[in-house]
């Protein structure tokens, strides 16, 4: 009992420190973003300054923050922009391809998914689930995965060079399944194959029962910006309607790819 007090004080003491730095943000976005002094920040919020002091040292450290040479004064970044780009950027995305999940969903009768890469990961931005049918665990809008046992991740990471590939895989490649590769040797095998056919495969390595076959989604310089799969229960999802789907489904990426600015 006294293990779980001092988890949830923890967990209170982290959420009022995230509370705290949103209110710094906030403050600092009114008034046209006009600079402001430490001092001022923490009148207005009531806070002391060294505790001020603390928060804008590490979103000046994370790029967030700015202070100006000569008066010292704080003001927000064009990071917050680049990060509401990127937002509005995979929301475009999702409405432009979103009747054609919709048509390949009717036509397979399978959940449809559409992912970018995000912090190394892969998330899902819109997922179409087949009529009747249930979605896998990890396809849901917002949630994220591993890029190494997806296919949509396999695709994303065969925009990256063998470096970056390496840099990714840094943090640990967990067996989610006895499918999963773990080995960074084998995965770099595995995306020369992905890159060689156009398209990626994950056989179970995320989840017991799933199936996806994944097809990339370009943009006009050809950079892969985005991934498009098919999940289903192994059983549904087997060779022969994965080789009847595959020109199709090649196709549709085609099309959605065509659609972007």
């Amino acid at each position: 009992m006294k293990t779980k007090q001092t988890g949830d004080v923890k967990a209170s003491t982290q959420n009022l420190s995230i509370m705290k730095a949103l209110d710094i943000i906030e403050f600092l976005a009114g008034e046209n973003n006009t600079p402001k002094r430490m001092c001022d920040i923490a009148a207005a919020l009531d806070m002391n300054v060294s505790t001020v002091s603390r928060f804008l040292s590490s979103l000046v450290a994370r790029g967030y923050i700015r202070q100006e040479a000569d008066s010292s004064r704080y003001y927000l970044t064009l990071k917050f922009c680049a990060i509401a780009d990127s937002i509005n950027e995979n929301s475009q995305l999702y409405r432009l391809a979103q009747p054609v999940m919709r048509e390949i969903s009717r036509r397979v009768n399978e959940s449809v998914c559409l992912a970018v890469e995000q912090n190394a990961m892969v998330e899902y931005i819109g997922v179409v689930p087949a009529e009747g049918q249930m979605m896998m665990t990890l396809q849901r809008i917002g949630n994220r995965a591993p890029m190494y046992c997806t296919g949509i991740g396999k695709l994303l990471l065969c925009g990256h060079t063998p470096g970056e590939v390496r840099q990714i895989l840094e943090s640990g490649m967990t067996a989610f399944t006895p499918h999963t590769i773990t080995d960074p040797v084998m995965l770099m095998e595995e995306l020369d194959r992905v890159r060689e056919r156009g398209y990626a495969m994950d056989n179970e390595e995320c989840e017991i029962g799933a199936r996806c076959i994944a097809f990339p989604i370009h943009d006009s310089t050809g950079r892969i910006l985005a991934g498009l799969s098919v999940t289903g229960p192994i059983f549904r999802l087997t060779d022969e309607k994965i080789e009847a789907m595959h020109p199709y489904l090649e196709e549709q990426a085609r099309k959605i790819s065509g659609m972007l600015p």
